[in-house]
């Protein structure tokens, strides 16, 4: 059926995936890795054409929203993840913010780069923001140099504020800084001095992620397995990271950071546009090896490997990983394990009508634990039960409550 070409577009979050790394961090569980410089410009060309033919790629591929024409999308906000996307050369940075222009529109208002502290120099944060960039998210982990050793971070305390000083007189003002609670080694004295550095920056955007041991990582097997390589036994315990956690939430909120997810913190107008719409279920597309897309209808994600990415983009053809449509309860799940990340909550009376559930009981039980907060029909998590969120959530599942539907994995 052929869209009105007069009727508005929807908003889009637009994610650009670079899965390319100086170094592979002992914790990390992405789909990343150490390439030769030689295959940047070509996998930056094969997402440039992603981009600009992907309405044809998707109507070929049999994504429903695209049948129509015009797309019904345009692009208010961009992400240029990774992996290390400020490893590029800044035209190639450049060319796909262009890319992303032509095929969406240039009303972006929110166009967000990663970079590690020690790839950022002052020419490339000028040219970084005369390409379209003005927000950067920048991966300090920590300002205890050893800390940063041991999990194999190239960078150290002194290249955070050097980056920070090239961004700031670049203009680029807007910066996120991520830290990691729970790493090897990690002390309540060396964490309590990484918050203390990091706010003497004055960071427009915070993000504090809890270390995740899985299999997905070295540091997550080997712990998991007993092992002592990469400072495994020098792993803080749950209750410390957790403590950890809370120091900062009190920390962050005697600044006046404003709490809105439960890994991220802002000063008044700086929330995070982009990454609203993972939790709001609100599409978005994601180009490149491994990036993740979501139409409202279906999910897709791109394969994982450069080469077969690279190779499938020469022929004009999608290289799918994974793909499917959202079921009814795969989305009510969904609007409960992501929305509650967000600390103002969700509309529970909504969700239910919307869905036909009665979650009611379930409710009322974590709410006399002290788990949630339900007044009226607003539904959030309890400040000071954060770091047990994952058990809250999954408690609240639906299960057997819609007949004729299968339980998601989450």
């Amino acid at each position: 059926m052929r869209q009105d070409a007069t009727a508005p577009a929807r908003d889009l979050g637009v994610y650009v995936q670079v899965p390319f790394c100086q170094a592979k961090c002992t914790y990390c569980n992405f789909s990343t890795g150490v390439f030769p410089r030689k295959n940047f410009r070509p996998y930056v060309a094969s997402v440039c054409r992603e981009i600009g033919e992907h309405a044809s790629l998707y109507r070929a591929e049999g994504l429903a929203a695209w049948q129509q024409e015009p797309p019904p999308f345009a692009a208010d906000t961009v992400y240029v993840g990774g992996g290390t996307p400020s490893l590029l050369e800044p035209e190639d940075l450049g060319a796909i913010l262009e890319a992303v222009r032509s095929a969406f529109g240039g009303a972006a208002t929110e166009v967000t780069l990663e970079a590690d502290p020690e790839t950022v120099t002052e020419e490339k944060a000028g040219a970084w923001r005369e390409a379209g960039f003005n927000r950067i998210s920048l991966g300090a982990q920590s300002f205890a140099d050893p800390e940063l050793a041991g999990v194999g971070r190239r960078h150290r305390r002194a290249d955070i504020f050097a980056a920070a000083r090239h961004l700031s007189a670049a203009g680029l003002g807007n910066i996120s800084f991520d830290l990691i609670a729970g790493l090897p080694g990690q002390t309540a004295d060396s964490w309590s001095g990484s918050l203390d550095e990091l706010l003497s920056l004055v960071p427009a955007h915070i993000s504090i992620y809890l270390l995740e041991i899985d299999e997905g990582s070295r540091l997550g097997r080997e712990a998991l397995a007993g092992g002592r390589r990469y400072g495994a036994p020098a792993l803080p315990d749950d209750d410390a990271a957790a403590e950890y956690y809370d120091l900062a939430c009190a920390r962050l909120l005697d600044r006046g950071y404003e709490h809105y997810e439960i890994s991220n913190w802002a000063l008044p107008g700086f929330r995070s546009r982009h990454n609203r719409k993972y939790w709001r279920r609100e599409p978005y597309l994601g180009f490149g090896a491994g990036a993740h897309s979501f139409d409202g209808v279906e999910r897709w994600a791109n394969t994982h490997d450069p080469a077969v990415y690279v190779a499938a983009i020469g022929e004009r053809r999608l290289a799918l990983d994974e793909r499917g449509r959202v079921s009814k309860v795969q989305a009510l799940e969904e609007e409960l394990f992501l929305g509650l990340r967000m600390l103002d909550g969700i509309d529970l009376g909504e969700v239910e009508r919307r869905y036909g559930v009665d979650l009611s009981d379930r409710v009322r039980s974590l709410a006399e634990e002290g788990l949630v907060e339900w007044t009226g029909t607003t539904l959030r998590l309890a400040p000071a039960r954060l770091t047990v969120s994952n058990e809250v959530l999954v408690r609240l599942l639906p299960g057997e409550e819609m007949p004729g539907t299968s339980r998601a994995t989450v």
